[in-house]
């Protein structure tokens, strides 16, 4: 099938390439020449525009920033009849839930397909795919999501970016707390390899301590691929549905703050890994 790809930077460049290798023709559209160049070298087939991108196209995935620029997209684009959008950005689930159903009177279908991975398992197409949308539309386009990785369905429309914001609110509290306590040690005399065998084994245990401090902080990499300011982003999207629902997360808060903090400091460009660098510096 025709499928148009909407963003073609850190994830949507190894993404839409795997889809060419599964035999799908896909156009790509960014606003980067040379990521629509990369697509070409991929085999797929570089739009001059958005409305080039979507001629046709019957599946349109996006892979954006936030929900700001999903909207702008979706509410220029004229879509083919009876197509279906998967939002594969981190977007704000209520937003999400809304257009949803405004492209619903459109004709349109959108399903909310949010990732978990990082650049290397884009790469692989062993991606944890978390989805949104009813089970009917769901399928119809899991054979797509397949040639990516591995779908969850998470409930309805907007239940995928919802459970992805609130991932990556857990993940960051844990790396925080991690490096808070790995430091500790180091200055006491601990090894930290020592440290991160024995957490490991404990209930200390994390994808911090099993990923993310062997293999971005200890060998002072700190290129994992996803950026803090990204990870900063989907924490304030987890902390904004806590407080819509009106639940507490005090701990969600304090870290949202601290990590925010960090983004003051640390470079543009910083990984998220690189917040270790933030705690060194006080």
């Amino acid at each position: 099938m025709t499928i148009a790809f909407i963003g073609l930077g850190n994830m949507g460049a190894p993404m839409s390439a795997l889809l060419v290798g599964a035999g799908h023709v896909v156009r790509g559209f960014d606003l980067s020449e040379p990521a629509r160049q990369a697509l070409v070298s991929a085999g797929g087939t570089a739009a001059s525009s958005l409305e080039d991108a979507l001629r046709d196209a019957s599946t349109v995935i996006l892979m954006l920033p936030n929900s700001d620029v999903v909207e702008r997209v979706v509410t220029e684009a004229e879509f083919a009849p009876d197509s279906v959008v998967i939002d594969m950005s981190s977007s704000e689930p209520l937003r999400t839930r809304a257009l949803a159903a405004s492209l619903q009177q459109r004709g349109v279908t959108l399903v909310d397909a949010p990732v978990s991975g990082g650049v290397a398992r884009a790469r692989t197409g062993e991606l944890t795919i978390m989805t949104g949308g009813t089970p009917p539309d769901l399928a119809r386009v899991e054979p797509i999501l397949a040639c990516l990785g591995t779908t969850v369905r998470a409930g309805e429309v907007g239940a995928g970016h919802a459970v992805k914001a609130l991932n990556n609110l857990m993940s960051a509290t844990h790396l925080l707390v991690t490096s808070e306590a790995m430091l500790a040690g180091e200055r006491f005399g601990l090894d930290p390899a020592v440290m991160l065998s024995i957490f490991n084994s404990s209930s200390g245990r994390s994808g911090s301590t099993e990923n993310k401090w062997p293999n971005f902080i200890l060998p002072e990499t700190y290129d994992s691929g996803f950026g803090l300011r990204l990870m900063l982003k989907d924490m304030r999207i987890a902390a904004g549905l806590a407080a819509e629902m009106g639940t507490p997360d005090p701990l969600g808060g304090a870290a949202v703050g601290l990590w925010a903090q960090a983004a003051e400091v640390l470079d543009a460009g910083a990984d998220h890994t690189e917040i270790v660098n933030w705690l060194r510096k006080d």
